[in-house]
């Protein structure tokens, strides 16, 4: 089978390039042709044969660039004349679409249906329900679903897209071009990687009945660490979205619990000055992996609608427990009372008697970590015979309806 992947990022940036640098890799050694499309970047590590790329968009550069920018943000004649120029010599089966939206477009959609090839999108995020993608209302702050189910005019009158009129206005057209025009009930198939998001994205009437969920996959096998450290662990973006901020506030109540903070973010100053944690910059690789895997325990206090976040599921497999906040997707991947503990998001009083019972109770921490070693996350391989399924039945090579 041949199967184009398609992420505005072809460089290593964040979760979404990781799914794709791993799918693709456990899809070519499975012997299928996998090629990629995206932007041209200085730093890009996968790419296809006819050498067909965007122009990379550097939101940061000169004025006369800026100007032409939010006319390439709602449609992209140069991604529609890229792509095609690939599709054209690859010729792929199956089109995996991931994050697209303002550098390529979905003016990408109207060309691969040209071709008449089924689409299968993984959701990210919520690119096709809301504007700034994270449903997070710019004048509170806090989690929003305006635009799920009405007009995504509140994305104006909010400043949703960074506190910026102008980008929240660039944005609301975008959205409400694409609603028009029904551009998203073209999509094939959408992988939601929780049941939460699944539940948010069919609230919209284009994308009922295209829905699956898919958790993802542990993107490589871990080893835990021979012995546990004394010490409680949050890796991870410094941001309020994050819950950072109640995170710090619970920690300045247990002083006698020494932290370790792994990242990076607005808040850094913030945690430094706070003497019961130990802020050690963002890690990455084998680095993080020992961090992780010798705390006593990790705590993910998000407080925005998280998809499936692996790091939850990364902790979990290196043995160490997660005391997750109850939003998003965040509760299906951790076993209650087996492989960690769930808290109301938001709530510090809840978070800290969480931290602390669980700091004080050496017994339980032990079993939970031993929990986490059988845990059952799929691997690359496992999700990659999933998905496959659901490539062949979109290409009627197999009979059923689509699911996982």
């Amino acid at each position: 089978m041949k199967i184009l992947m398609v992420n505005k990022f072809l460089h290593p940036n964040g979760g979404s390039e990781t799914y794709i640098f791993e799918l693709g890799k456990e899809l070519a050694r499975q012997g299928h042709q996998v090629e990629y499309f995206g932007m041209e970047h200085e730093n890009r590590i996968v790419g296809n044969h006819a050498e067909s790329y965007t122009s990379n968009m550097d939101f940061h550069t000169g004025k006369l660039q800026k100007l032409i920018y939010p006319f390439k943000i709602i449609y992209s004649r140069e991604a529609r004349k890229k792509i095609r120029a690939v599709l054209r010599d690859f010729k792929p089966d199956i089109v995996h679409l991931n994050n697209f939206n303002y550098q390529l477009t979905p003016s990408i959609i109207y060309e691969i249906k040209a071709h008449k090839i089924p689409i299968v999108f993984t959701a990210h995020d919520y690119q096709l329900v809301c504007p700034n993608h994270m449903m997070i209302n710019g004048k509170t702050g806090k989690n929003c679903e305006k635009c799920l189910h009405g007009s995504s005019m509140h994305c104006m009158k909010d400043r949703c897209i960074h506190g910026s009129r102008i980008k929240s206005l660039l944005g609301t057209m975008e959205s409400a071009l694409y609603r028009c025009l029904k551009a998203y009930k073209k999509i094939d198939l959408i992988i939601c990687p929780s049941r939460f998001m699944a539940e948010k994205l069919c609230g919209d009437k284009r994308l009922q009945d295209k829905c699956v969920t898919m958790h993802n996959f542990i993107p490589v096998l871990y080893e835990a660490a021979p012995e546990k450290k004394e010490y409680v662990l949050y890796f991870g973006r410094y941001s309020k979205e994050k819950g950072v901020h109640t995170l710090l506030s619970v920690c300045k109540r247990l002083p006698e619990v020494p932290f370790v903070f792994a990242g990076k973010g607005e808040l850094q100053e913030e945690i430094r000055k706070v003497p019961n944690i130990k802020e050690v910059g963002f890690k990455q690789g084998d680095a993080l992996h020992t961090l992780i895997a010798q705390a006593a325990f990790a705590v993910y206090p998000s407080e925005w609608y998280e998809n499936g976040p692996f790091s939850v599921m990364e902790a979990q497999a290196l043995g160490t427990p997660v005391i997750g906040a109850d939003i998003g997707g965040i509760p299906e991947l951790i076993a209650q009372g087996r492989t960690g503990e769930v808290f109301e998001s938001g709530n510090a009083e809840a978070l800290q008697e969480k931290i602390e019972n669980l700091w004080k109770d050496k017994e339980k921490r032990k079993a939970y970590s031993e929990n986490c070693l059988t845990y059952d996350f799929d691997n690359c391989e496992e999700y990659c015979k999933k998905l496959l399924v659901c490539y062949r039945k979109l290409l009627g090579k197999e009979k059923g309806a689509v699911s996982a």
